[in-house]
């Protein structure tokens, strides 16, 4: 009889999850983002959560989490209930750099989420203050290697794609600005904007619209073509520093061990926010490169997360030494 009753309980319990998967969603979804409103991670996560909240037929809702770089929102997101109901925006910085720059970080990207899919891809421009008295690249790192100790350089956080990003490119120039972190992008680019700080690099999704109404100062983008979003703007390859070569992205995750069906669910939902006309136009005049196919779902991620990680990590802490 305890065996039949032991078969009996594992049968309802493996017939939970198609039941729970049939019933998703039935309340609003959060996602965290783990950084703070306005910035770029921001900016993407509510395109398509509008989006995915009609899908869904559930509200998504947004709650920033910020600090650390993106690794506190990260951390609270692994560790929520594999329902579902807790999913996240995250990115290069959090879920590829990270662990070359934590020594005590509290998840692995690579097993501590459920992949859910690709987002957006973002190039990354370096801006400066609209004071800045160089106007091109040349110009830009001739001033910064001439006031070294003078010039700053503000971030989202340590982690953050901002830091990430400008790490490396003051490793190439050779300096070592003075960096000022913030909560994330908007608060740093807010006082980009007042000129309190003198340049930052970060995804084009944040800056593009202050660029094209002047107030930064655009030097060049980490590209080896023009952004259409942006098609007067010089890239680094054309303007003098062709090994600066850098484009960050965005994507959706869940807590590990989310059951297959909600995750299929999820990465749909995601997929035709993509797809939807008015998402699309946004993310494409924002400058993003919305990823098609298969490059967009669930194992596309995982692999694009395992590659992230093993590509960052040397080169932070080769540029940390």
């Amino acid at each position: 009889m305890k065996r039949l009753l032991l078969a009996a309980a594992a049968a309802v319990g493996l017939a939970a999850v198609p039941a729970q998967a049939q019933d998703y969603p039935n309340k609003p979804v959060t996602m965290i983002v783990p950084f703070a409103a306005g910035g770029p991670t921001d900016i993407i996560a509510r395109l398509v959560a509008e989006s995915m909240s009609r899908t869904l037929g559930q509200q998504v809702i947004i709650e920033n989490v910020a600090g650390a770089g993106g690794t506190t929102g990260s951390t609270r997101a692994s560790q929520a209930a594999a329902d579902g109901y807790t999913i996240m925006m995250g990115h290069m910085g959090t879920h590829g750099a990270a662990p070359g720059l934590y020594k005590n970080l509290k998840y692995n990207p690579s097993t501590d989420f459920s992949p859910i899919g690709l987002a957006a891809g973002t190039p990354i421009i370096i801006v400066a203050k609209k004071a800045f008295p160089a106007d091109d690249l040349k110009g830009f790192m001739a001033h910064v290697k001439a006031n070294n100790d003078k010039i700053t350089q503000a971030h989202a956080g340590v982690g953050s794609v901002s830091f990430t990003t400008c790490m490396l490119l003051t490793a190439q120039l050779g300096v070592k600005a003075t960096a000022v972190a913030y909560t994330g992008t908007g608060p740093a680019l807010n006082d980009l904007v007042g000129g309190q700080v003198d340049y930052m690099c970060d995804q084009i999704p944040s800056v593009v619209a202050q660029i094209r109404a002047g107030s930064v100062k655009a030097i060049a983008i980490a590209l080896d073509a023009r952004s259409p979003a942006l098609p007067n703007l010089p890239t680094t390859k054309e303007a003098g520093l062709p090994e600066f070569q850098v484009s960050a992205w965005n994507a959706v995750f869940a807590p590990k061990n989310l059951p297959a069906p909600i995750q299929a669910k999820l990465a749909d939902a995601l997929s035709k926010a993509l797809d939807d006309d008015k998402v699309k136009a946004r993310l494409l005049d924002l400058g993003a490169v919305i990823p098609q196919g298969d490059g967009r779902g669930p194992d596309a991620l995982a692999k694009l997360v395992k590659s992230e990680v093993e590509r960052w990590g040397p080169i932070l802490k080769a540029v940390a030494q």
